[in-house]
């Protein structure tokens, strides 16, 4: 007979094999990043987050808060209620207007969550004669859709589109429908997809194209509009783009782009925007201007370029391995094992730099980081700071070695999550 435990007993358990026992050795994670910035600069030490996605400087900006401030007054807080059951405010449709324009999309739908926007849509969209196409480093989001979709999951290899060219004309006469996911830039390697090639891909197999847009929407491309800009694809030939308010645009929220029609039809039908409270206007108009300023001042996304191209390139001129990245907006440094990067990561806090260690969530156990978020706000500075700071890593403790190696022991396939 099966063994019964209590809850607690369970979780506790799952978060063993999880690798918690890594926490003894340094917790760096769910920092009050205020407090700590205040703390150290208390002692007189610059406090620098390389971990957070405010891509092009734009959170604190002066007409972000003001603009916030006034909608609050305005109209309150929250939007209350679904959009479709309690009403809208005036606000909501031309935020996603003008988001879709700027992407060169038809239509938009916005949502309380960037991660909600790929659950519910990918779920949503297909059935069970259906079938999707994803990359194998899809991030937690995309995998959450697809498994809750009836339609069959097929994965290619990372950026393979030969691999996925053969796995549709193997497959595709299978299937009713057929969408094909990927990723602007990948948010733990921080290389990006060849769209040229996928769009000459879904067309030869008449299958359909999202590209999340995420971590590349104020990143790639001259002006930010992401992939299709800087690869030149006209974007009227992609079937949706899914992207975050929660990173270049300074606040939180997800939104789907795609034509009239099926905007239309997700309007009153997708779950995530039914049966989910409306933005709200608070974080609307915080998204909204962000959106106008990124617009008006064009200088950060260069910017922000030049930041990421000098960190990598210094990375590489340092001896440290930034894997596949393409030097924008992600950038990781790349360590041997668990035991080094929870050490580096202990190591640049100490130095005034926090950057999170990437040990058990979303990347393969052999292949541990740190990931850093750059911005417009970054000084050079600051880059060649925390890069020296890695370079002049002083040798893992001997008791580093063996608490972690206890801990890894322990640890399952079970990982905390997955990229985000």
């Amino acid at each position: 007979m099966a063994k019964h435990n209590s809850l607690s007993d369970y979780a506790s358990r799952r978060f063993r094999f999880a690798g918690n026992a890594l926490l003894q050795f340094h917790d760096p994670f769910f920092a009050q990043i205020d407090r700590l910035r205040a703390e150290f600069e208390a002692k007189g030490t610059h406090f620098v987050s390389f971990a957070n996605y405010d891509y092009l400087g734009l959170a604190n900006h002066p007409k972000i808060l003001e603009e916030a401030d006034r909608e609050l007054h305005r109209l309150g807080v929250g939007a209350l209620a679904s959009r479709l059951v309690g009403g809208e405010r005036s606000t909501h449709k031309p935020f996603e207007a003008e988001i879709a324009e700027f992407l060169g999309m038809e239509s938009a739908l916005t949502l309380v969550s960037g991660y909600l926007a790929n659950v519910t849509t990918i779920s949503w969209l297909l059935g069970k004669r259906d079938a999707l196409f994803i990359d194998e480093l899809a991030h937690n989001s995309i995998v959450a859709g697809c498994e809750g979709s009836p339609a069959e999951t097929i994965k290619f290899r990372h950026n393979d589109f030969d691999h996925l060219d053969q796995l549709l004309r193997k497959r595709r006469e299978d299937f009713r429908h057929a969408l094909i996911v990927v990723e602007g830039i990948y948010s733990m390697d921080g290389d990006t997809a060849d769209l040229p090639r996928l769009v000459e891909i879904k067309e030869t197999h008449d299958a359909w194209l999202m590209v999340d847009e995420a971590h590349s929407l104020g990143v790639l491309g001259e002006t930010g509009r992401g992939l299709a800009e800087l690869q030149g694809v006209d974007p009227g030939r992609l079937d949706l783009v899914v992207g975050t308010m929660s990173k270049t645009l300074a606040s939180c929220g997800g939104f789907v782009c795609a034509r009239k029609p099926v905007i239309d039809w997700f309007r009153y039908t997708l779950p995530g925007f039914v049966y989910s409270v409306g933005l709200s206007p608070v974080i609307l108009a915080s998204a909204r201007t962000a959106l106008r300023l990124m617009q008006e001042e064009n200088w950060r996304v260069g910017k922000l370029a030049r930041n990421a191209e000098l960190f990598r390139d210094y990375a590489h001129a340092n001896g440290l391995s930034t894997g596949p990245a393409i030097g924008r907006g992600v950038v990781p440094i790349l360590f041997q094992d668990s035991v080094e990067t929870m050490w580096a990561s202990q190591h640049l806090l100490e130095k005034g730099f926090y950057v999170p260690p990437i040990v058990q969530i979303g990347v393969p156990k052999d292949q541990p980081r740190l990931r850093f978020f750059l911005s417009a706000n970054h000084s050079e500075e600051e880059i060649r700071g925390v890069i020296e700071a890695l370079r002049d890593l002083p040798p893992v403790a001997a008791e580093a070695h063996e608490l972690v190696r206890k801990a890894m022991a322990g640890a399952g396939d079970e990982g905390w999550g997955s990229s985000e």
